[in-house]
């Protein structure tokens, strides 16, 4: 099979991937106290570029601006929202109906970041209250619809983002999902279903082998019976694989494949320059950046067929500087 159908997009131009944010990470003072949670990664560095779609669907169903706070109540698993001190108003059903629509509206995003805790808003560890005592953790009640009806959707907290390597896998998962959708859109085939799959081979390598392979053996039925349903299965596992944190250990085994691909390209002072700088990476002592643009440098002056294929040394854009911190 000739895995030469997929192009991917152009992976560094955000322009056109829309991503989903609670309002008030973004400085809009919708916040039960006439406040804002603003946050810069968000409000500044995505915004330069992705377009953010600021949503508060508290205020959206209704809510005043300033009003009592909610909450969640009952039971994790179908908690309502209510007020805070008088219990009142219960508006589980409205925020659930406004998520239901909206999921259908933005259903073109490329991510979603959602504020943190929010009985509304929250994407885990929203605390669910009885009779005033915190007895479990759910998922805020809009939140919860969004997840539900776009389960490939990559989805975060604005705390979590602080995280260097939770932001990294936050974008690459944005990119990853915006060259799925461009896929579908041009009409998915066998031989797309297994270029896409070689396109990204080593950033899988980077979340996992188990997963790869997993993947691999889905691809390489990609002839036989219906290929929607094929590439729906692909797509499930592909985003689940991506979930998965790639680790320093797995980047090292990823940077040392890439290096036998110069095996007979480098001189043995470039050889064992790029030797060191791999394993100081592997040690903690320099950040991913550092050996991937040597790498860049190297492939440039000897290009390689297989590696031209690969997404792995160019998928993010700099000025995020994601793999500077980790």
């Amino acid at each position: 099979m000739e895995p030469a159908s997929f192009e991917p997009p152009a992976v560094l131009d955000g322009v056109g991937i829309r991503i989903g944010v609670s309002a008030c990470l973004v400085g809009e003072p919708v916040r039960y106290d006439s406040g804002h949670k603003r946050e810069s990664f968000v409000a500044d560095s995505l915004a330069r570029y992705f377009q953010l779609v600021p949503v508060c669907p508290e205020v959206a169903i209704g809510l005043g601006v300033p009003r009592e706070p909610i909450r969640l109540t009952g039971d994790a698993d179908s908690p309502r929202a209510v007020g805070v001190k008088s219990g009142a108003p219960d508006v589980t059903d409205a925020l659930r109906a406004f998520g239901r629509r909206m999921a259908r509206e933005l259903a073109d995003l490329g991510g979603y970041v959602f504020k943190s805790k929010s009985p509304s808003c929250g994407m885990e560890r929203v605390r669910v209250y009885r009779n005033g005592t915190v007895t479990k953790t759910g998922r805020g009640l809009y939140a919860d619809e969004i997840m539900r009806a776009h389960p490939l959707l990559p989805v975060e907290e604005e705390g979590r983002l602080n995280d260097p390597v939770l932001r990294e896998n936050f974008i690459e998962r944005v990119y990853a999902h915006h060259r799925w959708r461009k896929m579908l859109a041009s009409g998915v085939t066998a031989d797309k279903l297994v270029a896409f799959h070689t396109a990204h081979k080593l950033i899988l390598m980077a979340h996992g082998r188990r997963e790869l392979t997993a993947l691999g053996r889905l691809v390489a039925g990609a002839g036989d019976g219906e290929i929607d349903s094929r590439a729906n299965e692909y797509a499930l596992l592909f985003m689940a694989a991506l979930r998965r944190r790639a680790t320093r250990k797995r980047h090292t085994d990823v940077l040392f494949h890439l290096l036998g691909y110069l095996k007979r390209s480098l001189d043995s002072g470039d050889k064992t320059e790029m030797v060191g700088l791999i394993d100081q990476y592997r040690r903690g002592l320099i950040p991913l950046i550092v050996p991937v643009t040597l790498l860049r440098h190297h492939f440039r002056r000897y290009p390689n067929p297989y590696v031209d294929t690969q997404l792995y040394l160019q998928w993010q854009p700099a000025g995020l500087s994601l793999w500077n911190s980790i």
